[in-house]
């Protein structure tokens, strides 16, 4: 494993030290908008230093119309552009050979209900026991960001995987943390029981990675699901943005109304074999009583 080489299984490029575009404009964001909490509050300084774009500098919103919604209010000068990538569907083979690693009941619910419904690994680690609808196989997410409670559907088998985890553990207090893990304990005397975080979660990826040979992560999983529910004709749109918890519609069509490309590729090639066959097929005869060089003419043919 190179950082900034191609893993072959996964077609994904391995991570390097560097912070990626995305971080840093998230990072340039949130340091531009606590500089200017307190330069409006009176205790900072007196410049932003994380300025907008020359051509930006103008008050925010001075001329909006009132009828027409809100943009934000600038590009930051510093701000890296970020390349457009394609979200990639883990292939269903794929997808077995990876469930097939997993060695616990627990790692097996967790992802089975990631590639159901698309949560976030945040979303899903902090599930409670009372978070979870048995009757209507519903599982309750508070949202990132947002912190909004929603309720997502998951499949039948991840919940038969919950059922397999929790009758092999301690009882589960439903006001408690769903998700537990064995840890030894600071002193090293014996093991005890541990709410699970995102590092163990990572350490479960980490282990089937090496296994497989791929850098799978908990984010193929959400784009998995979503590619899937964005390309079954009985599902809308909507209804995809708001599983995945889109604040946006346009965000959730930017992302995942997108074509694979070995579909494209197979489509132009069975066109292009259509173009070919209809190219071998003769001419129509020519009707009784009319000259095939006057058709030529008429038909925009070769005669004349």
């Amino acid at each position: 494993m190179t950082a900034g080489t191609t893993n072959p299984i996964t077609k994904k490029t391995y991570l390097d030290d560097l912070y990626k575009p995305r971080t840093i404009r998230h990072s340039n964001a949130v340091l531009r908008s606590f500089y200017d909490f307190w330069i409006e509050t009176g205790g900072g300084p007196l410049v932003n230093p994380v300025p907008l774009a020359r051509s930006d500098r103008r008050r925010t919103h001075a001329h909006h119309r009132p009828l027409e919604p809100y943009r934000g209010e600038g590009r930051l000068r510093y701000n890296p552009k970020v390349p457009k990538r394609r979200p990639r569907q883990m292939p269903d083979e794929r997808w077995n050979e990876l469930f097939a690693t997993l060695r616990s009941n627990r790692d097996r619910a967790i992802l089975a209900l990631a590639v159901s419904n698309g949560a976030r690994a945040s979303e899903l680690l902090g599930v409670r026991g009372v978070d979870l609808d048995w009757g209507d196989q519903l599982v309750k997410v508070v949202g990132k960001g947002t912190l909004a409670e929603q309720w997502l559907p998951a499949s039948p088998e991840a919940f038969i995987w919950i059922r397999l985890y929790l009758a092999e553990g301690p009882p589960l207090d439903p006001q408690a943390a769903l998700w537990w893990t064995l840890r030894r304990r600071d002193h090293g005397e014996g093991l005890a029981y541990q709410v699970m975080n995102y590092e163990a979660l990572r350490a479960v990826f980490r282990r089937v990675n090496a296994l497989l040979g791929t850098n799978w992560s908990m984010h193929d999983l959400r784009h998995t699901a979503a590619l899937r529910m964005a390309r079954d004709e009985s599902l809308s749109l909507r209804d995809v943005q708001t599983i995945l918890g889109h604040a946006h519609l346009s965000t959730t069509a930017d992302i995942y109304l997108v074509e694979e490309e070995a579909q494209v590729i197979r489509r132009v090639q069975e066109h292009l074999a259509e173009v070919k066959d209809r190219a071998k097929i003769p001419p129509p005869a020519v009707a009784g009583g009319y000259e095939a060089g006057d058709l030529d003419v008429l038909f925009g043919g070769g005669g004349a």
